[in-house]
């Protein structure tokens, strides 16, 4: 029987140094190889169906699909092995290096060779995506329940300085997306492999596993083992109501969240009409203020509490999205009041602000108050669910934006994600975070 200490003590610097290392190494992954690189080079240049792309941009959209549906499936079960086994740094160095090899391997992808192209990209997008459940379940082992808002804050805010650090040296070293520059751009898998592989090695150095390892099992049994775990959790799940309550809100968040990553670059494109000098600059933009956004609410909540800083955080990104809608009439007023001419694009900059700090603040705080509601003898089960959540919203909102948007139009179309973070927010009403800290504190596996 495993007994929670109500009084668990901070972890060892070192240690969380290590594990937030992990979420600096995988940012890097997100931007090269999803939002900033990849996906521009597999649908101009792999795919290449020139003017409008309609073919790439359908099956860019269906590998990220695949891989966040793969996440769906494997993650609770994953998760329940990893709690069963107490080897989770094992499940989470697989993740790691399947992450790192098949993103190297997209190096050899050529243009016109569609396939071999999706299924790198579904197998390494599935592994970081999984990874991202793995690395997150060690977080309850770290300090007692109201640190982790500070501790996931940190994580989170070094993820985006090293996305930051990883596309900047990209852009600069390895030149524009575009079949001419093809022979340097193909780099861009093999140096986000390496960064991955080099970033996260502090945290398999100093990352503890912690409980007694269990007499190991076959394959097989290991499985039915998950799978036998998982049916005794959803019998239990009524004791863990405020969680429950908690992961459907986090649905309906990520959603939007997961909608803002897509298209917020190419709303600034088609709606927006930016420079490429203003798209350079938002980039930037959007990295530093998130993570200033998830270090600063990480603090906070250690006062506030997770709950609170979470529904802060949702009504930051409602304030983000009326911004984005807005900006053409923002620029109107700017104009009538300041006396100033602005341009719609510079306007548009204060969004990107908004949405930095709601962006790295948001998730770090759900991530915390799961930590926060999670028993520890299931926390890689428990943030299994989290994962499954969050990538069930990703394709819950990316199809539910561009349905919406081929009856509306992408400019009125983001209101969509208003109305996910409304919902997010009336959602995570009732749950109570002490009640659900003391079931989680008071578990017994």
């Amino acid at each position: 029987m495993t007994v929670i200490s109500p009084t668990r003590p901070l972890a060892p610097k070192r240690e969380i140094f290590g594990w937030a290392m992990f979420d600096f190494a995988n940012q890097g992954y997100t931007l090269l190889i999803i939002t900033v690189v990849f996906g521009d080079l597999f649908t101009r240049v792999v795919v290449a169906d020139a003017p409008d792309y309609r073919l790439g941009n359908l099956l860019w959209s269906i590998a990220l699909a695949v891989s966040y549906l793969m996440v769906v499936v494997a993650n609770p079960v994953c998760g329940a092995m990893m709690d069963y086994s107490r080897s989770r740094k094992r499940f989470l160095f697989a993740s790691y290096v399947l992450t790192v090899v098949t993103t190297s391997l997209l190096y050899f992808v050529e243009p016109g060779w569609i396939v071999s192209a999706m299924v790198l990209v579904i197998l390494s997008n599935f592994a970081y995506a999984i990874g991202e459940g793995f690395i997150a379940s060690f977080l309850p082992d770290l300090g007692p329940r109201k640190a982790l808002g500070w501790i996931s804050g940190l994580g989170w805010g070094l993820g985006y300085i090293g996305g930051l650090v990883a596309t900047a040296f990209t852009l600069f070293f390895l030149g524009d997306v575009s079949l001419d520059n093809y022979e340097r751009i193909r780099w861009v898998g093999p140096f986000a492999g390496g960064f991955f592989l080099l970033a996260a090695i502090p945290t398999f150095v100093w990352l503890r596993e912690r409980g007694q390892q269990r007499p190991p099992l076959s394959a097989s049994n290991l499985v039915r083992m998950g799978f036998a775990r998982l049916q005794a959790t959803r019998q239990a799940l009524g004791e863990f109501r405020d969680l429950r309550t908690l992961l459907i809100s986090v649905f309906f968040a990520m959603a939007g969240i997961y909608i803002i990553i897509a298209f917020s670059f190419i709303y600034g494109a088609q709606v927006i009409g930016w420079d490429e000098e203003v798209r350079i600059i938002m980039f930037v933009t959007v990295q530093l203020t998130a993570a200033v956004g998830a270090v600063g609410f990480g603090l906070l909540q250690s006062r506030l509490g997770a709950r609170s800083t979470y529904i802060m955080t949702l009504s930051l990104w409602m304030l983000a999205i009326l911004a984005i809608w807005q900006t053409p009439a923002l620029t109107a007023l700017a104009r009538q009041w300041l006396a100033v001419s602005w341009e719609a694009q510079y306007v548009f900059l204060f969004a990107g602000v908004l949405a930095g700090l709601s962006l790295g603040s948001s998730q770090s705080a759900a991530r915390a108050l799961v930590g926060v509601l999670t028993p520890q003898a299931k926390a890689a089960e428990f943030f299994g669910y989290w994962g499954m959540a969050a990538k069930a919203a990703a394709v819950f909102g990316i199809l539910g934006l561009g349905l919406v948007q081929w009856l509306l139009g992408l400019a009125d179309a983001i209101v969509f994600c208003l109305l996910l973070f409304a919902v997010a927010i009336v959602l995570v009403l009732p749950v109570n975070e002490a009640r659900g800290g003391a079931v989680a504190e008071d578990w017994r596996d």
